[in-house]
């Protein structure tokens, strides 16, 4: 039997039954998803504040050593808990919105899974605890070490079920049973600083997780899944392979995450002395809190759109929106009053941790855009790209603070925190995109593919180039190739009048609303725009089948006609079109231009010597550092445009590449020189055509021109592959970066490296003919299909 949809003809008021797979309407999934989101910021919140009383009180009642040892063991038992926490957690909030009668196995198997891997984990830790320091001895012992380990299996199963919650849609359970656990924790060390001195601080942690686990579980298994379970009962189970194929890349992701969240901290540690520990760790934990505002919006979204697929781009649209309206005047709170927000912890913190702070908050805004594609790739069974997605970001994050932090000091951290954000928001940004559009990818195998979207006449995709790119894909039909585009946008029976279900709804110029239903259960498909053919048949329940409707009935030309083409959405039609948007861009650009370069001009020069980043920074004028923010605005708002303007994204690219390795050099620093194998030769080549330009200068000039071409050869090597044009962009855009924090090393072996980005060009050439080729000759040899 086919599936059927119902097309609702333009004007018609929005609301009626919902659907029978048990998607929520709009509103009310929406409020749903917000009222998740909510509730884990909260508990967020409470979490912090209570948890900064904890160890105000512990500092008070227990010895610097007992707090000391305390605090290393809860640290280990939170990084041992989180192996599996933090790996599975995105799969319990992927599938239990989904499992159905299934939900009480599933959640069973992962508390069983994780407990056991934890279990493992512990016995591995207690029996080399002679290698981890002084620090862990009071956990030698049987009974220490037993109370270790169930502490770390509760810790384990409290994240988890934070998870779980969220994927029942009850998150407002989450903030009650993260305040129990917070006052029972700070109620039982009061009690225990008598009875235990040492262990006191570990042992009121630990057993407070029993407080928040044991109710809450009782409330999810007798309560809550089985609720879900009668209310989602008619779907069909995940089968456990896919949610363990689903499980192997997002749990890579998410360890991933895990170490980029907690080696942070760790390198900081390593590399400074432990009042500068203090400083970065305080600031690092307070501009933590806005991170994990992102990731709870992204678990809300996840949950929510795993029970109702087809609102993944409502969902997206509206957390962007959220998040803005929240995320924003908090992260500029911080910035502004940083120095006051750090003043209670001493004028020291003020002093060192300020700038730490300013750059984590701004890093949150970036951040939103990153954790909501996570979200949305989760929602897609698109381990792979995520797993790819936060390993990429977690090599930039800590591979980018080991550099920046020699010459920046802790605050090179934070601005490493800062670049990388804003780089994976760019990655990111064609996703969100293509989310909000309603565009989907194929799914992966073994995972539920995504429901049709369902456009309605409020689907106003809130964006101007969201609603080009559905004009374009909407009118892709018309024209010689129009039905084999059509089916290729929308191959199912449910795309109708321009594209999905609705389509016509949505734009509603010069086209027909669908027919309405038969009593029998049929829906007549309305014609495509401009396509001139006649109405699709539909499928019906029982069987019957509905007359066609003639032609001239909806508005078709006559045969022989030549059938009017689709409501066209200029780009340049009103002022947010996108040839508009283009020219501000141009303008942005040329501005930054100059203010980067005539204020730069006339500054002092810098002491000679090795430039380092405390240097640098308050040698170069306030408008050239405005310069450098609206180059990476520009070139963000260029790959971000619905078509691609490559002279504005060379331009603007040759702009930041020149800003970036002129500026020590106007400061009166000299670039370090090319060096290597062959450069002497290159340098006496080149002496004689470029006049009066001795061998020093030479030197001084080969390295950034063989980065400019390094950076044309692999622009050339990603399109030869057919790599889209937006990844080719941001992936140019980091090697521009690298090139130049690393123009020292590259200077040095300057003629290999391009050599090798030659190589590479020619070969993915070679490679694209190739395989050209072979399709040329299948095609000539008669394999194609037969005339």
């Amino acid at each position: 039997m086919a599936e059927t949809t119902r097309v609702r003809a333009p004007g018609t008021a929005t609301g009626g039954r919902a659907p029978s797979d048990g998607t929520p309407k709009g509103a009310e999934g929406g409020a749903s998803m917000f009222r998740n989101a909510y509730a884990l910021m909260l508990s967020t919140g409470v979490s912090a504040a209570l948890g900064l009383g904890f160890w105000l009180v512990a500092a008070r009642y227990f010895t610097e050593e007992a707090v000391g040892q305390g605090s290393a063991a809860i640290a280990a038992m939170r990084l041992l808990a989180s192996i599996t926490a933090t790996t599975m957690i995105g799969a319990v909030v992927r599938y239990v919105p989904r499992a159905g009668r299934a939900t009480g196995p599933l959640v069973w198997r992962a508390y069983a899974v994780s407990s056991a891997v934890v279990c493992v984990a512990c016995a591995a830790f207690l029996v080399t605890l002679d290698l981890w320091g002084p620090s862990y001895a009071p956990l030698r012992g049987p009974v220490a070490g037993a109370v270790f380990t169930a502490a770390c299996v509760g810790w384990a199963l409290l994240t988890l079920q934070d998870g779980v919650l969220t994927g029942l849609r009850e998150a407002v359970w989450v903030p009650v049973g993260n305040a129990v656990f917070s006052v029972g924790k700070l109620l039982l060390l009061v009690v225990l600083a008598g009875a235990l001195p040492v262990l006191g601080v570990f042992v009121s942690w630990a057993a407070a997780i029993a407080l928040s686990v044991l109710p809450l579980g009782w409330l999810v298994f007798r309560r809550l899944i089985p609720r879900h379970a009668a209310a989602e009962g008619g779907r069909e189970p995940p089968r456990m392979r896919d949610i363990g194929r689903f499980l192997a890349g997002d749990s890579v992701g998410a360890l991933f995450s895990l170490a980029m969240i907690n080696l942070l901290p760790v390198m900081v540690a390593v590399r400074f002395d432990a009042a500068h520990n203090g400083f970065f760790y305080i600031a690092y934990t307070v501009g933590g809190t806005m991170e994990f505002m992102a990731i709870n919006m992204a678990s809300s979204l996840t949950a929510h759109a795993s029970h109702s697929p087809g609102s993944l781009a409502d969902g997206v649209r509206g957390a962007l929106r959220r998040m803005a309206l929240l995320l924003v005047p908090v992260v500029a709170v911080l910035v502004v009053f940083a120095p006051l927000i750090l003043a209670p912890f001493g004028p020291d913190y003020a002093e060192h941790g300020t700038t730490v702070l300013r750059l984590l908050a701004a890093a949150a805004l970036p951040r939103v855009v990153v954790e909501l594609y996570i979200g949305v790739l989760r929602v897609q069974g698109r381990t792979g790209v995520l797993a790819a997605l936060q390993g990429t970001m977690c090599a930039m994050v800590l591979g980018s603070a080991a550099v920046l932090m020699g010459p920046s000091g802790i605050s090179g951290a934070g601005l490493a925190m800062l670049l990388s954000m804003a780089l994976m928001a760019l990655v990111s940004a064609p996703g969100i995109r293509a989310a909000l559009a309603g565009r989907e990818p194929r799914p992966a195998s073994g995972t539920e593919p995504l429901r049709p979207r369902r456009h309605s006449g409020a689907d106003g995709f809130g964006t101007t180039w969201a609603r080009l790119a559905a004009a374009r894909r909407a009118s892709a039909g018309a024209g010689q190739d129009g039905a084999r585009t059509r089916e290729a946008v929308c191959p199912q029976a449910v795309c109708g009048a321009g594209g999905p279900a609705g389509g016509a709804s949505a734009y509603g110029a010069g086209t027909q609303a669908a027919a309405p239903a038969h009593e029998t259960g049929t829906q007549a498909a309305a014609p495509a725009h401009g396509a001139g053919t006649q109405a699709a048949a539909p499928a019906h329940e029982k069987g019957s089948r509905a007359p066609r409707t003639p032609p001239h009935q909806v508005g078709n030309p006559p045969s022989g006609t030549p059938a009017p083409g689709p409501p066209e959405w200029s780009p340049a039609a009103g002022p947010g079109g996108e040839s508009g948007t283009a020219a501000w861009l141009w303008l942005l650009l040329a501005l930054a231009a100059g203010l980067f370069w005539f204020p730069l001009a006339r500054a002092r020069d810098v002491p000679p010597g090795p430039l380092t980043g405390r240097e640098l920074l308050p040698a170069l004028p306030p408008p050239t550092v405005t310069a450098v923010l609206l180059l990476v605005v520009v070139y963000s708002g260029a790959v971000a445009l619905d078509r691609l303007r490559p002279v504005l994204l060379a331009a603007t690219l040759l702009t930041t590449t020149a800003a970036l390795h002129t500026a020590p050099a106007l400061l009166g620093v000299r670039p370090p020189p090319a060096a290597g194998p062959g450069h002497e030769a290159l340098t006496e080549l080149l002496t004689g055509p470029m006049g009066t330009a001795g061998p020093v200068e030479v030197r001084a000039i080969l390295p950034p021109l063989l980065q400019l071409l390094c950076l044309g050869l692999a622009a050339t090597a990603l399109r030869a592959l057919a790599v889209p044009g937006r990844t080719t962009a941001a992936t140019v855009w980091i090697l521009a970066v690298a090139g130049w924090a690393a123009q020292g090393a590259f200077a040095a072996a300057a003629l290999p490296v391009t050599s090798g980005f030659l190589a590479v060009a020619v070969a993915a050439h070679v490679h694209r003919r190739t395989g050209l080729g072979a399709a040329r000759r299948k095609d000539l040899s008669g394999s194609g299909p037969a005339v």
